[in-house]
């Protein structure tokens, strides 16, 4: 009886299989277009008068994506694509009249709130990775690897060297684009690629596709990409050998640890080699970060430390390879700030690494990775490996695996001191299973860690589905996480608990299960464009499964057709604090049972507009205690040169007696003038009474040449309380040339 079960299953498995991979080809057999090959290079100006323009196939019937995804835009779209031997040319008509909508001139604006184009590629059509390239009317360009996680936002981290030229008409404006084969990374014989072509009308607020993607999956999804058909196989994506040496320099000073003002010079090297068409290996020796954005500050009103996104360059082609594992931002064994950085983000020297990355064949990607730190103060040396495999299984499904180890170089003394930290290993699999039209996943993981002289309650499981509708999605997932579950290399956000009584930080593990349910509404002949309602529930136990926390949440959000929108949301806590905290600086809250309500509130104004303002407020029970909070942000542009954005948020948390009461202020201007596409100044501003620190970075970017940069860049900081007195103050110049051998 079970075998025939069995055999039912896998049946019903497989014809569901062949029956997704059916509707997938049917799918790109309604979305085709021919590529053109042209016998000389092209002109990239944004001026459609190349010959090859006046025969290429063009696309113009575009399917509305958001609001909704009924309907045909307001204004047309044609599209064509071409190519000779080392580039991949399009070039864009899109039917307009007056100022056009631009956010910014920064590199990497992306394509949100901008009068924009972009097209998403996946030369292996293996409909789970690809490459998103975005060029706004101003021409400012913003390019990212598309994950296997189709649920991941964009970071526009990403970097590669292509060209772009826009032009502007009464009744239009064009864009050519011109990207190299060897930025693509594909094998030879690939005669069939993935693809679809985004426009982004902001005067009317409407996101268009060439294909009809459904409007709750997001416009990149690779699940819907048509047909890119070749005239013969295409060119070689040749080699690519990139080599960028920087030169820095700095003065600074540190105050707060009595160290005298001094100067310092440096120089390194970032490498690129393409192993082949479609495997990449990077090297860097001596890098250097003082170019990258300074983290933006947020007021943490939770018992947990928050998780910054990853910024630094060397980390992040192909990151999900590595990072993809768990639930990215929330607790994943590979976190890549945890390398060159320790705990206070305070930069540890690092010596040079090499990582290997990409895919070996149409369904297999590996990277791998070797990064070794150096000492400071005493911060012993250490080194970082990651091995990592995915295979795609079943179309959009894969099985991943990855092995990691941090390797601690510390002395006999210290080993004696703290023995656990003379390595930390982690590996594990994981299966995702996706359907053919991106609406069914499922997953399964088992990870493990390995620490000196630990065994047993060392493993992290996780189980789940979701399934993602047109008007109704709902996720379901549960994990259960041991103490011993250590992540030398990684984020757990629940794991270290603090114990303000003693002032001591305690590893208890967990069982969570975390699930939602989503419902749509698109408003037909309204204002509204769409309506979200969502239920969510997050409960958490404690390892001998006796309850520790209830979160249930319901929130509606409305979305206006003029892109503003509101949200409201209600809130219910119940907790078991295992360990006392405190908010203040008078007794800690005790370690009992809380339950308690609150109310949020959000709203945000048309992004389109010179002058646009958003606020929000939160106020009811926090604790044994009251909160009332206020966000609001002022925003105006000056279009497409000058951005002031003034931001401030308020808590007020009153507890009873001799619990005390706090009020946190937040304030954290950007201001940011955009010369040209090439040349930005941007300085933020960011006052954090939380964090005792008021801090100035203001940071200058000259892009001389593609991808080659001289960055100068000042950074101060202060105490809040005693007010301005001095912390430390640095200023650094960088300069980097990208070279293509």
């Amino acid at each position: 009886m079970r075998l025939l079960f069995s055999l039912l299953f896998v049946g019903a498995f497989v014809g569901t299989l062949n029956a997704q991979n059916e509707a997938v080809e049917s799918f790109q057999k309604n979305f085709q277009i021919h590529i053109a090959h042209a016998s000389t290079a092209l002109k990239v100006d944004g001026i459609l008068d190349d010959s090859i323009w006046t025969v290429a196939e063009k696309k113009s019937d575009f399917f509305m994506k958001f609001p909704t995804d009924e309907g045909t835009p307001k204004r047309k779209t044609v599209v064509q694509i071409a190519y000779d031997d080392k580039f991949l040319y399009l070039a864009y008509t899109c039917y307009d009249s007056g100022k056009s909508q631009i956010q910014s001139l920064k590199r990497d604006v992306g394509h949100i709130d901008n009068d924009a184009v972009g097209f998403v590629i996946d030369p292996l059509n293996s409909r789970t990775t690809g490459f998103f390239f975005v060029v706004n009317a101003m021409n400012a360009q913003s390019e990212d690897q598309i994950s296997a996680n189709q649920g991941n936002e964009l970071s526009w981290s990403w970097n590669s060297k292509w060209f772009s030229g826009t032009h502007h008409y009464s009744d239009r404006w064009t864009v050519e684009m011109a990207i190299p084969f060897k930025t693509l990374r594909y094998p030879p014989g690939s005669s069939l690629w993935g693809i679809n072509f985004l426009r982004v009308d902001m005067k009317n607020n409407e996101y268009s596709d060439w294909t009809h993607v459904p409007t709750n999956f997001k416009t990149y999804n690779t699940a819907f990409t048509g047909s890119l058909i070749w005239d013969k196989e295409p060119p070689s994506a040749g080699k690519n050998m990139v080599l960028i040496p920087y030169v820095s320099g700095n003065v600074q000073s540190d105050q707060e640890n009595a160290v005298k003002t001094k100067a310092g010079m440096g120089a390194g090297l970032d490498a690129k080699l393409a192993l082949n068409s479609s495997l990449n290996l990077d090297i860097t020796l001596n890098p250097d970060f003082s170019q990258v954005e300074v983290d933006q500050q947020v007021t943490n009103l939770t018992r947990f430390n928050i998780f910054l996104p990853e910024k630094r360059s060397f980390f992040l082609e192909n990151s999900d390879i590595f990072g993809e594992y768990g639930i990215p931002g929330f607790m994943t064994p590979f976190y890549s700030r945890k390398i060159g950085l320790d705990s206070n983000n305070n930069p540890i020297p690092i010596i040079g690494g090499a990582r290997l990355s990409g895919s070996i064949d149409k369904t297999t990607r590996i990277g791998i990775m070797d990064i070794q730190t150096g000492a400071k103060g005493n911060y012993s040396p250490e080194n970082y490996a990651a091995v990592s495999v995915f295979k795609n299984l079943f179309g959009r499904s894969s099985l991943k695996g990855y092995f990691l180890d941090r390797e601690n170089f510390q002395s006999d003394a210290q080993k004696k001191q703290n023995p656990l930290n003379a390595y930390g290993r982690n590996a594990g699999l994981t299966f995702e299973y996706g359907s053919m039209n991106g609406k069914w996943n499922a997953w399964y993981a088992h990870h493990f860690s390995m620490k000196p002289g630990i065994k047993g309650d060392n493993v992290f499981q996780e189980i789940g589905f979701s399934y993602n509708g047109k008007k109704l999605s709902t996720m379901v997932d549960l994990v259960a996480m041991g103490t011993n579950y250590y992540t030398d290399m990684g984020y757990v956000q629940r794991m270290i608990n603090y114990d303000a009584s003693r002032d001591t930080l305690i590893r208890v593990g967990f069982k969570h299960a975390f699930t939602n349910i989503t419902y749509r509404t698109y408003p037909a002949n309204s204002s509204l464009g769409r309506v979200t309602y969502k239920l969510e529930n997050y409960l958490v136990l404690n390892p001998d499964n006796s309850f520790n926390e209830n979160d249930l949440n319901f929130s509606l959000q409305a979305e206006y057709k003029n892109t503003s929108m509101f949200k409201i949301m209600t809130n219910h806590n119940e907790l078991n604090l295992l360990f006392p905290i405190s908010f203040t600086d008078k007794t800690p809250i005790p370690a009992q049972n809380y339950r308690y309500s609150n109310l949020v509130f959000n709203y945000f104004s048309d992004s389109r507009k010179m002058l646009g303002y958003t606020f929000g407020f939160t106020a009811g029970q926090f604790y044994n205690g009251n909160i009332q909070s206020l966000t609001a942000s002022i925003i105006f542009r000056s279009r497409p040169h000058f951005n002031l954005i003034l931001q401030t948020e308020y808590d007020k948390l009153n507890f009873p007696g001799i619990y005390g009461s706090t009020e946190l202020l937040l304030l954290s201007p950007k201001i940011e003038y955009n010369f040209s596409t090439k040349t930005s100044w941007t300085t933020f501003i960011q006052y954090n009474t939380q964090e005792n620190n008021f801090n100035i970075n203001s940071r200058f970017q000259y892009r001389f040449k593609p991808m080659s940069d001289l960055y100068i860049v000042f950074t101060d900081n202060y105490f809040t309380t005693p007010f301005m007195l001095n912390k430390n103050k640095a200023i650094v110049f960088k300069l980097n040339y990208w070279l293509n051998l």
